[in-house]
């Protein structure tokens, strides 16, 4: 098949297709002797398993090495795992600095209530977030 049905199979655009191609993570399409390209059912399959893999957060160098690993089947689970393990490690450490991001949006957006609420009675001051963020301190 073309590569305008294998986008639509895969829900991928064509230059993504092409994308993959380039970066060797789907064999060279053969071609038609109208330069088209054309791919199997195998190059589907191929890139939903790319396509997933990248949901899961795998990077393109990540999802070529389980490409590799996918084929020697049996003797590549012991190496998914250490991956696996890898990406978890990585998603639990993004999920501990969001949570610290998080802890010190809240802080600021307390500082900034407690300044608004402030003002009613008094004279505004300066915003104490920003004058914090350039060191300053009153």
């Amino acid at each position: 098949m073309q590569i305008g049905e294998v986008a639509e199979r895969t829900a991928l655009t064509v230059d993504a297709i092409r994308f993959y191609e380039r970066r060797k993570l789907l064999p060279k399409a053969t071609r038609t002797t109208g330069r088209f390209r054309l791919y199997t059912e195998d190059a589907i399959e191929r890139l939903r398993f790319i396509r997933q893999m990248q949901e899961l957060g795998f990077s393109l160098r990540e999802v070529g090495e389980l490409i590799q690993l996918r084929e020697r089947k049996v003797d590549a689970c012991e190496s998914v795992r250490e991956l696996l393990k890898a990406k978890l490690a990585d998603v639990r450490g993004k999920m501990r600095e969001l949570r610290h991001l998080e802890w010190e949006l809240e802080a600021d957006l307390r500082k900034c209530n407690r300044e608004l609420s402030h003002r009613r009675g008094h004279a505004a001051c300066p915003c104490p977030v920003l004058e914090e963020a350039t060191g300053v301190t009153r």
